[in-house]
């Protein structure tokens, strides 16, 4: 999945696993947050140089700020509100490219946001940055997403691969500086920690899709309580809420979630189930 960024990026199409996927989100990411955060300039200085001129006293503040800035002022001077539309590519390597999108039509990857330099001068520099972000992260996933239906990658393997994505701070968390704030934030301390401990579905690779943080919040703008929320999260056999590391299995008929011990199911056993019925649903359709 090498490429050398805009519309003529190079597609190795023997690439198939999920892993491999993750590393071209990984690099191209990397790329992007080079660009909207710090700088490549800072990489190719040698920890030798900036030492001697740290002892020299010719290293002032001013060249430091410069130096961390680099990759930022250069990605805002490239993107010209007076040029025709240009997209922010985050390249396999690890670098960026604001370029032309692809001539070609359709395009050999999904292309990323158009005309992020019309907006530039119309809002504040991390307004617009932040902006630039979102797009960003929209495009990375759609990338990722792209390869996975073009390798033919399943189910399970999909489930694996946004796993993997969904560990990394997004693009915006990382520029608005929302990232650094998780990272410090102590376990139990906040409700986004809190919805971090619930039973995800690395704990079965067979059971149904964990039920997001706020469902409701999504499709009737806020009306579901917090308090169904993390009943939501109970064990049906026991009522104990999930600790950090046990194993849950959900039920595919009332998608209920269990502890694996409660109801008398391994990991491994779990494996090797293609769908998974409660006790209380089973009983339910033997009688019927």
């Amino acid at each position: 999945m090498d490429g050398e960024g805009g519309g003529s990026a190079a597609v190795q199409h023997h690439t198939r696993s999920p892993e491999d996927v993750f590393r071209d989100f990984r690099a191209r990411r990397a790329g992007i947050v080079k660009a909207l955060t710090t700088g490549q300039l800072a990489s190719r200085i040698s920890s030798l140089l900036l030492f001697v001129l740290l002892v020299c006293g010719c290293f002032s503040d001013a060249i430091a700020g410069s130096v961390v800035r680099a990759d930022v002022e250069k990605f805002y001077q490239q993107c010209d509100p007076e040029k025709e539309n240009l997209c922010l590519y985050g390249l396999p390597n690890e670098t960026w490219e604001v370029t032309l999108p692809a001539e070609e039509v359709p395009p050999e990857l999904p292309e990323p946001a158009l005309g992020i330099n019309f907006a530039r001068d119309g809002m504040i520099e991390k307004d617009w940055l932040s902006l630039v972000a979102v797009h960003s992260d929209a495009w990375l996933l759609s990338v990722a997403f792209y390869f996975g239906a073009r390798f033919g990658i399943d189910k399970d393997a999909r489930r694996r691969l946004f796993t993997m994505i969904n560990n990394l701070p997004t693009v915006y968390e990382v520029v608005t500086g929302v990232a650094k704030k998780q990272s410090k934030a102590p376990n139990g301390s906040s409700k986004s920690s809190k919805s971090n401990s619930k039973p995800s579905k690395q704990t079965n690779s067979n059971s149904k899709p964990v039920k997001p943080a706020h469902p409701k919040e999504e499709e009737d703008s806020g009306h579901e309580d917090a308090e169904e929320e993390d009943q939501a999260y109970l064990c049906g056999s026991c009522g104990e809420s999930y600790a950090n590391g046990e194993f849950w299995i959900c039920c595919d008929v009332c998608e209920k979630w269990f502890h694996g011990k409660c109801v008398r199911v391994t990991p491994a056993k779990a494996e090797h189930i293609k769908q998974y019925k409660c006790p209380s649903c089973s009983t339910k359709r033997s009688r019927e």
